[in-house]
């Protein structure tokens, strides 16, 4: 097997022209300012996208270089397309390249439209359907996580475990975890028979199979999460943390603990919510990204609102401000693209909204929904279900049904049990509002018609 390093970006290094990096890097940080996006971008940045270490800019950078250069896809700006990057962690760039693969998902795991294009691209990929038959995934039936005691893994398979996450988390970005949880189960299994069967010198392959099958782990506990099975969210960050400790990965550990963070405080338990959260970021620490850190200290504010602790939660949401206004950073996990200012709005409107301060919340949440990126359409749901709800209870039920209305446009999409659990909530509060007031009660009339037809 003949390893080759990160390609350099030669499209992006032309568009710079004679400026130095540093120049450039000033023209990046003013383009952005135009169109009120925030960079953190240096020369050191622009080295790293023209060495080609930086495959794919995240969402933010994303619209400030299509704002410098209109008309121009990423593509020609010389970068991979987002679907192949989507799930790469955060780490120093390895010796072994990481070339797009088929994916690892099994169709059926959503719409047909979908489901067509994963099959055709899988039953042609002659690399990869080796590497999944490998991993024992097959087309239709169930998978088989039997593998020979000795059997060895290389390129093929640990691009195969990548591609998964890769998959996984797109398709829940437009889906929701409702219909992914079961299919997606499927290759984690097998990525973690692979992990226990197989053999490999110990170097940069293993440690990205490592990395690979906690983050795997993590994307599936996420989507048992979404869908209401708690205890095998618990079960699935759990193995992922397990696997952080055994193969010395702080930015898996980290991402772990985040997740646990979220499930306890989701689950109502806020001190552990609050644990997790301090465990985090002191995984986080050496990694160097603001971002991160800012994440895990809204994930411990989130805690400490659940406990009743206005004070701690105001601190830590104070910390987690300070901490975003820094910026986004090369160190930034690949799997944070989610994180900009809607998700930061979000989560402290729910910490009001865990102390009581139901318009407080409402107001964080409206900014939540008039700045969510569209790429994220189960979020675009999520936004509007906690606004709902924040309405709702803090008495603007008219503009809570509205509101409503637009999560149930968006349900026809998005599968989330999660979501639909808190437009129940905010229904059961507006119900006894909406006799005498048609709005109130074409929306409660509507929620109860969707919710038998599931």
């Amino acid at each position: 097997m003949v390893s080759t390093r990160a390609v350099p970006n030669l499209a992006f290094r032309r568009l710079r022209g004679s400026r130095s990096a540093g120049e450039f890097a000033a023209a990046v940080r003013r383009a952005a300012r135009e169109i009120g996006e925030q960079v953190a971008c240096d020369a050191r940045y622009i080295g790293r996208v023209e060495s080609g270490e930086i495959r794919c800019p995240n969402y933010a950078y994303e619209r400030v270089f299509l704002h410098m250069f209109p008309g121009a896809s990423l593509e020609d700006l010389g970068f991979s397309p987002r679907a192949s990057v989507r799930g790469r962690a955060a780490r120093p760039p390895a010796d072994v390249p990481r070339p797009p693969t088929a994916p690892l998902l099994a169709p059926g795991s959503d719409t047909d439209e979908e489901c067509d294009v994963l099959r055709r691209v899988f039953m042609t990929s002659g690399t990869t359907a080796v590497a999944s038959a490998s991993l024992g995934l097959g087309l239709g039936g169930p998978a088989s996580a039997s593998l020979p005691t000795q059997r060895r893994f290389g390129e093929a398979e640990v691009s195969a475990v990548e591609r998964a996450v890769r998959e996984i988390r797109l398709l829940d970005d437009r889906h929701g975890g409702d219909r992914l949880y079961r299919r997606a189960a499927q290759p984690l299994r097998a990525a973690y028979a692979l992990l226990d069967a197989g053999t490999a010198s110990r170097g940069a392959t293993a440690d990205r199979l490592h990395s690979g099958a906690g983050e795997l782990a993590i994307s599936v506990g996420w989507l048992a999460h979404d869908s209401a099975r708690f205890e095998d969210a618990r079960s699935h960050y759990a193995e992922a943390l397990a696997t952080a400790r055994v193969a010395g990965d702080a930015a898996l550990e980290a991402h772990a603990f985040c997740n646990a963070s979220f499930l306890a405080r989701d689950t109502g338990r806020p001190r552990e919510a609050v644990r997790a959260a301090e465990a985090g970021l002191r995984a986080a620490q050496p990694l160097g990204s603001p971002r991160l850190r800012a994440l895990l200290t809204l994930r411990e504010a989130g805690g400490r609102a659940g406990l009743g602790d206005r004070t701690g939660c105001e601190r830590a949401l104070g910390r987690a401000h300070t901490a975003f206004s820094r910026g986004p950073s090369g160190a930034d996990p690949e799997w944070m693209s989610f994180f900009r200012e809607a998700e930061l709005e979000m989560l402290e409107a729910q910490c009001w909204a865990a102390l009581g301060e139901w318009s407080r919340a409402a107001r964080h949440a409206r900014r939540a929904v008039r700045m969510q990126d569209p790429h994220f359409t189960r979020n675009l749901a999520l936004y509007r279900a906690e606004l709902t709800v924040d309405l709702a209870r803090a008495g603007l039920a008219e503009e809570a049904a509205a509101t409503g209305h637009e999560v149930l446009d968006l349900l026809e999409q998005v599968r989330s049990s999660r979501i639909r659990t808190m437009l129940t909530d905010a229904v059961t509060v507006l119900e006894p509002r909406g006799r005498g007031a048609t709005d109130i009660q074409d929306f409660v009339d509507r929620h109860r018609a969707a919710t038998s037809a599931t």
